[in-house]
C-alpha cells in the first residue's frame, strides 16, 4: 500500500496549531497553495462529512476532526491524475498534532495511505505536503 509522509516542527502549542488548521473548509493559511476551497454541502469544517473542493479539482470528505487529540483525517474522493479515481483507491490522509513539551511548539505529521499500481500519487503529495506544512510553519510564524 504506497503512503506518504512528512512532518515539521511548528513554534507554537498545539492549541495555536489546532485552531489555524481544524476547520476542514479554511485553507487561507496556505493561500500560496490552495486559492480556492469550496464547501460542499450543509456540514460545517469541522463536522465529520464535511465536503469541500480544493482549487476546483480535489474533492474531498472530512472523516474525523478530533479536537482532543488534534487530528484530522479525510479522503480524496475525486481529482485529477494522479490522485484520479482511475489511478488511485482508498486514499486517506491525517494530519496529527503532536506536543514538544521542552519549548511548547508542535510536531506537526501530514500522511496518507490508498492502493495504486503506481508510485506518481506518492511523488505528487510528497510535494504538496512538503509545501503545505511549511506554509503552515509561516503562518504560525506571523502570528
Amino acid at each position: 500500500m504506497p503512503h506518504c509522509y512528512q512532518s515539521i516542527v511548528v513554534e507554537a502549542p498545539p492549541h495555536i496549531v489546532w485552531e489555524i488548521i481544524k476547520d476542514f473548509h479554511d485553507f487561507s493559511w496556505a493561500s500560496n497553495v490552495i486559492e480556492t476551497c469550496e464547501p460542499i454541502g450543509d456540514n460545517s469544517g469541522t463536522e465529520v462529512g464535511a465536503k469541500r473542493i480544493l482549487n476546483g479539482a480535489f474533492h474531498e470528505t472530512l472523516l474525523e476532526c478530533n479536537e482532543e487529540e488534534h487530528r484530522i483525517r479525510y479522503s480524496i474522493d475525486d481529482g485529477p491524475s494522479p490522485v484520479s479515481p482511475k489511478e488511485v483507491k482508498n486514499y486517506i490522509g491525517q494530519i496529527l498534532l503532536k506536543p514538544i513539551t521542552l519549548n511548547d511548539a508542535t510536531f506537526v505529521e501530514w500522511s496518507s495511505t490508498w492502493t495504486s499500481k503506481s508510485d506518481e500519487a506518492r511523488d505528487f503529495c510528497h510535494l504538496i505536503y512538503v509545501i503545505l506544512l511549511k506554509a503552515l510553519a509561516n503562518k504560525v510564524k506571523n502570528i
